[in-house]
Order: C-alpha cells, then sequence, then structure tokens
C-alpha cells in the first residue's frame, strides 16, 4: 500500500460508514410512519417522533393552477387566501344574518358584472350606481365579520408557521402546535374544508390584485412569467399561479366555491402530521372532525399534453435592471425512470461552489455574480423544464452568459463526469436528506410531496438508491437528448440603457 492510497481508502471507509447510517436513520424514521385512508377518501401519513412536545401538520390540497381553465386564472391562489377567513363557527358573529347580507353581495356583484358584459353599450351610469350598491353590500356583510379569529385561537394555543402556498401542481396549508393541543388542528381543518364561509371575498381580491401588480413591478417576475409562456404553448404550466389581471378583475365568489367544490374534497386532499403525538389518537380525531365531511370522486387529470418543441424559441424584456438570463430545456415529470439522473446532472452543474457553472462563470470567468441550473420548473407533477439562470456581473452580457453556460452543457455531452464528481453528487444528496430530516414541518412537505406526486412517500428515501445507480454514461445520455437547439426557450432582460443605444 502506498502513501498517497491512505487517504483515499480512509475517504471510502468514512463514506460506507456514513451510508450505513444514514440507511439506519432512514428505515428508523420508515418504521414510525403509520398511514391511513378515512371511508371519505382523505389520506393520513403520520410520522411519531418524540424529541421534543410539538408536532407539525400540514395539509395537501392536489391542485394549482394548473387546474385552472381561461377566465378563473388565480383561483388557486384565491382559495389560499379564503381558508383563513373560517366558517359558520370561526370568525362570524351572527351567521344567520351573515348569509343573508353575503348574497346581497353576490345580487349585487352579478348585477353590476352583467352591465359591465354589454361592452360598449353598457350605461356608465348605471355601473357607477351598481359599483356603489357592491360597495355598500359588502360593507353591510363586513360587519358580521370577527377578523383573523382562526390565526389567533392558533397563536393561543402556542401555534407557529401558520401558512400557506400555492404552486402549479399544489396548494399547501401548515402550521405547527404544541402536542397536547392538536385537537385543535383537527377542529381547524374541518371548518375550513368542511364548512368554508367565503366571507370577505373581494376584499381579500384586491389584495391578490395588489400582489399581481407588485410582482409586475419585479424585472425577473415578468421576465419568468413571459418565458413560461413562450416555452409552454398548450399546457397550462403557461400561465401565472397569481392570475392575469382580468380573471382577477372578473371572478366571482360564486366561480370560488364552485372551484372549491369541485377540487377540495377528501379524496383530493393528503395530511401529514410529524412530531410527538400518538397515531392511535391521530385516527381517532381524523375520523371524528374530518371522517363526516361528504366526499365526491378525485377530479380528472389533466389531459392537454406539451407538444415537442421544433425550434428554438426567444424572448426579450427591455427595462431598468441588470441583465438577466434563462434558459429552459423541456423534460419528463417525476415519475420518468431517468427522473434521478437529471437531479444528478443539476447537481454536477450547480450544488455549491465546487459546481461547474460556479466555477466557471462566477469564480474563473467572473461574468455573473449567480448562476444555477436545476430540473423541475414550474413543477413535477407533468413535464417540466430544467432551468438555468443567470444574473450578468456589470459590464458584462447576457450573450457571454449564454456562451459560457452552453460551453458547460457541451462538455457534460463530449466527456463522461469523473467517478469523483459524481461520488460528490451522491455525498451532497445523502447530506441534504438528512439535514431535512431534523426539521418537522420540512419532513412533512416532502413526505406530503413524494406520496401525492409519485403515489409512495417511500420513494423520498428510495430516491437516494436510484442516485447512487446513476452513472457517468448515464448523465452524457440525458445531456445530449435534451440540452439541443430545437428543445431551448431562451429569455432575457436588457437595460434600457441598450435599447436607447
Amino acid at each position: 500500500m502506498t502513501p498517497r492510497s491512505i487517504p483515499r481508502l480512509v475517504l471510502a471507509l468514512l463514506l460506507c460508514t456514513a451510508a450505513w447510517a444514514a440507511e439506519n436513520d432512514f428505515k428508523e424514521i420508515e418504521s414510525h410512519v403509520t398511514e391511513f385512508t378515512l371511508a371519505n377518501g382523505w389520506k393520513f401519513l403520520v410520522l411519531e417522533r418524540h424529541q421534543a412536545p410539538v408536532a407539525a401538520f400540514l395539509t395537501y390540497a392536489d391542485v394549482g393552477s394548473a387546474q385552472e381553465v381561461t377566465g378563473i386564472t388565480g383561483l388557486a391562489h384565491m382559495f389560499e387566501h379564503m381558508a383563513f377567513k373560517g366558517s359558520r363557527n370561526v370568525g362570524a358573529k351572527n351567521y344567520a344574518e351573515e348569509r343573508l347580507a353575503l348574497a346581497r353581495v353576490d345580487a349585487a356583484y352579478a348585477a353590476l358584472s352583467a352591465e359591465k358584459r354589454k361592452g360598449r353599450s353598457a350605461d356608465a351610469g348605471k355601473i357607477k350606481q351598481l359599483e356603489e350598491s357592491w360597495k355598500k353590500a359588502q360593507e353591510e356583510a363586513g360587519k358580521y365579520v370577527v377578523p383573523n379569529e382562526f390565526g389567533e385561537a392558533v397563536e393561543r394555543a402556542g401555534g407557529q408557521g401558520l401558512n400557506a402556498f400555492t404552486r402549479e401542481d399544489s396548494t399547501e396549508y401548515f402550521f405547527s402546535l404544541p402536542s397536547n393541543e392538536m385537537e385543535l388542528w383537527f377542529y381547524l381543518e374541518s371548518e375550513r374544508f368542511g364548512d368554508p364561509v367565503f366571507r370577505e371575498f373581494y376584499k381579500e381580491r384586491s389584495v391578490v390584485q395588489e400582489e399581481r401588480r407588485l410582482g409586475q413591478s419585479q424585472p425577473i417576475g415578468r421576465l419568468v412569467e413571459e418565458f413560461q409562456a413562450t416555452a409552454y404553448k398548450a399546457h397550462p404550466y403557461h400561465e401565472p399561479t397569481i392570475g392575469h389581471m382580468s380573471d382577477l378583475d372578473s371572478f366571482s365568489r360564486e366561480d370560488a366555491a364552485a372551484f372549491f367544490k369541485k377540487y377540495y374534497t377528501p379524496s383530493n386532499l393528503t395530511s401529514v402530521v410529524v412530531g410527538d403525538i400518538s397515531p392511535k389518537q391521530v385516527r381517532q380525531m381524523a375520523g371524528k372532525y374530518l371522517g363526516v365531511i361528504p366526499s365526491s370522486p378525485k377530479p380528472d387529470p389533466i389531459h392537454t399534453v406539451e407538444p415537442p418543441q421544433t425550434g428554438e424559441r426567444r424572448v426579450t424584456l427591455r427595462l431598468q435592471s441588470q441583465r438577466f438570463f434563462v434558459a429552459g430545456y423541456h423534460k419528463p415529470d417525476i415519475n420518468d425512470p431517468d427522473n434521478a439522473v437529471y437531479n444528478a446532472l443539476g447537481s454536477v452543474l450547480s450544488d455549491g461552489r465546487s459546481s461547474r457553472l460556479y466555477r466557471s462563470l462566477v469564480r474563473d470567468k467572473k461574468i455573473a455574480t449567480q448562476v444555477g441550473g436545476f430540473p423541475g420548473f414550474p413543477g413535477q407533477k407533468y413535464p417540466g423544464l430544467f432551468l438555468f439562470f443567470a444574473m450578468a456581473s456589470p459590464g458584462h452580457t447576457n450573450q457571454e452568459i449564454e456562451k459560457a453556460i452552453d460551453e458547460e452543457i457541451e462538455k457534460l455531452e463530449k466527456e463522461p463526469v469523473s467517478q469523483d464528481d459524481l461520488d460528490g453528487v451522491k455525498r451532497r444528496a445523502r447530506a441534504n436528506l438528512l439535514r431535512s430530516l431534523d426539521d418537522n414541518s420540512n419532513l412533512a412537505l416532502q413526505l406530503s410531496d413524494y406520496q401525492v406526486l409519485t403515489g409512495d412517500w417511500r420513494n423520498l428515501f428510495r430516491d437516494l438508491d436510484k442516485i447512487n445507480a446513476v452513472t457517468p454514461g448515464d448523465i452524457q445520455r440525458i445531456a445530449k437528448a435534451t440540452f439541443t437547439f430545437d428543445n431551448k426557450t431562451v429569455g432575457v432582460i436588457e437595460p434600457l440603457e441598450t435599447a436607447a443605444k
């Protein structure tokens, strides 16, 4: 044995030890997961861990902006806001009177919408009168609202992290509670998903409209929206999650109620509880509070398939902004047999300061201040994009950025990655997963994602085996098949002064 071979042997032994320890950690977690499904179709995953007297609670609704159609874009995100407004029992001073007041709001809005739809023949004076009637009806309904009663109930119980988010593929609701307050989560979840009241709907719609305006004022946000619309012609991934302003101006409280009825059926919901809890108690409370909610068939999946791209696409925005570059290549969904190869490819290119893109564009050439590349944009349930992005350094151009990224792609296609590079990918994947297990909320999020998107939460851990099986030849094969001219969409921001010159 030569002196130089000793460190490599030690490294190999350390890697084997780390892999064995990680495997034991994963098996330990898997052994403490309980799963069950209520009679109405509501799926539950329960992970019992007693490190601290707290638990994380998450409900995953299998609906996002991809389920919207023309005229109601933004409704998935809109219900995310509505889900905190309460029910007949939460957030109401006198629901019997409030129900009548909300019916008057609906009638006033319907009359206003009908007049506006007349277009050029609409009576401007009548529109003004109807807008005033609608405003007064909202003010009257607002008298029966107890503001933020849902959130205050969580705070009083010591809850933390009350929040939600909407993506293309899902809408997710979550917060943490002390273990002895677990019943409160079941009660509140039964109220907002079993008997929601869409109160203050138009007031909240105005909040979403302001979010939309804010997003449009951000250069990168505008570019990403235009880029998605360019990359997708048919599939609803081309729509912005926030919705189009014309739809935010027109959809109604009744539209939201219909959307909720279709997509928030128990058979379309999955909940995950992680922490200091008893699986037996979780099952009992789930049956008591959530099992009584009537179900209906799970909504049909999206049938629209994005056709193969047959030529490079480009979009350029000229804004008062720094230069920014983004490029995307179509790839399969998360259940494709080569999904682990795409993840490994992203790690080689973009994971950390030792990654190829960082070393080339930021450290060596100094043409970018930020750079990255990853699969799974904007979603993973349906075929998405392998995305590259970069912020140009002062004095450098998007053309330099694109050329440098293309050179790194070409290296992948011509030269297989080294085994050392691939071993680094596998070490990082294992380390990243191990770190994520420390946080109950993050673990609940990952378990729900894998359960709904792949059909089995265990795939969260099985993915490591798939990444370990990736070879240099696999990465070279996928790079050649994916990063082609005809499969490429590019979006750039060019500063306004460049246009002036």
